[in-house]
């Protein structure tokens, strides 16, 4: 494939910058988790330098290849994950009680993560197709619900909820962002909001815990209770300015569980206080708005779609994760983008910053 050395002219160089930022904060971060916090090889944050290099690498060949290629052959790219799914339900191994991930030589994926792109793929594939409608019908959308839910029940089997809410919301948000007509958004949403209520008596035992320690932690502060009380401390102890870099008393002592990958947030804002915190919240801002302006100046339809959908779901994961380890939501295991610790997040995380910046280059150069 020729490469037009146009798009390197248009090589979007602030949204790369702003994401290597972000990650350079998350390897600090997760140095500050601990010390002790090894494996058998190196260090966690050594091996999060990795993973990042690795998804640089990714993020290479994803904006090397025009997007509108990717999305002619999205379904298809959607099976083989889908396939990967299957796989890890018969193959995968298994750890702290779920079923989630594929070992390959000294690396292990979590093929969960990369449907969420895939999905995205696909429903711009099906949009883009059927553009011409100004708004769809529960009909219409058959065949992209029926994208969604082969993977969600695989994904919600392994179990992962956070994973599979992650599915949900991202189909909902580009469902809205393509239009619904307002009788069919009424039935959907009244049906959605009937059946809610059913979906308790499939939750998993812990799962059930976490909902209800939400809305009372106390109930049990040393078992359920223990995470979210934990962090609120370690945040609440920050204070303004923070306690300084590997200062903080909560990360340092290991008061405060899963500090490296859910609750990074809290490690990140009991070091650096409401400023820190603000900051790095700003930050991540400033990406979600730098890609939902790449939706908007693109080209062509797909490009917008995808870039959307990218988008929405780095913001998605940035608020639940914050909103959780703050305590105004359940904790669902959701990981902070770019922040935590997390092989197969990261590099599909930069496979989608890959897809933005695709988008970006090409609105300069598309030929028709």
């Amino acid at each position: 494939m020729k490469f037009d050395r146009q798009l390197l002219i248009h090589f979007d160089w602030p949204l790369l910058g702003i994401v290597l930022t972000i990650c350079l904060i998350g390897v600090m971060n997760i140095y500050s988790t601990g010390f002790s916090l090894t494996t058998a090889k190196a260090p966690l944050y050594l091996k999060q330098i990795q993973w990042i290099i690795l998804g640089l690498l990714f993020m290479l060949i994803t904006l090397s290849i025009d997007h509108r290629i990717l999305v002619q052959y999205a379904y298809i790219i959607h099976g083989v994950a889908i396939l990967m799914l299957i796989f890890v339900t018969f193959y995968g191994y298994t750890s702290h009680g779920s079923q989630r991930w594929l070992a390959f030589g000294g690396f292990s994926f979590q093929p969960s993560e990369l449907i969420k792109l895939t999905l995205i793929l696909s429903l711009a594939r099906y949009f883009s197709d059927h553009g011409t409608q100004s708004r769809y019908s529960i009909k219409d959308l058959l065949t992209p619900f029926f994208i969604l839910l082969v993977p969600f029940v695989f994904v919600v089997r392994q179990p992962d909820l956070g994973t599979a809410l992650m599915l949900l919301i991202t189909f909902i948000s580009m469902i809205l962002f393509v239009g619904i007509r307002i009788r069919d958004l009424l039935i959907a949403g009244s049906s959605g909001l009937l059946l809610a209520p059913l979906a308790w008596y499939f939750f998993k035992d812990y799962q059930k815990e976490r909902i209800m320690t939400f809305f009372d932690p106390e109930r049990d502060p040393l078992g359920s209770g223990y995470h979210i009380i934990q962090s609120m401390i370690a945040i609440g102890s920050g204070g303004f300015l923070g306690k300084g870099f590997l200062k903080g008393t909560q990360t340092q002592l290991k008061f405060l569980p899963e500090q490296q990958t859910d609750f990074v947030f809290s490690v990140f804002a009991e070091e650096w206080g409401f400023i820190g915190g603000v900051a790095l919240i700003l930050l991540f801002l400033f990406l979600i708005l730098w890609g939902f302006k790449i939706a908007q100046y693109s080209r062509d339809l797909s490009g917008t779609l995808i870039a959307y959908g990218v988008t929405i779901m780095i913001f998605w994961g940035v608020f639940i994760n914050i909103g959780m380890v703050l305590g105004i939501l359940p904790v669902v295991g959701i990981p902070l983008p770019f922040l935590s610790y997390g092989g197969s997040s990261v590099v599909v995380l930069m496979m989608g910053i890959g897809l933005l910046i695709n988008i970006s280059m090409r609105r300069f150069v598309m030929q028709t």
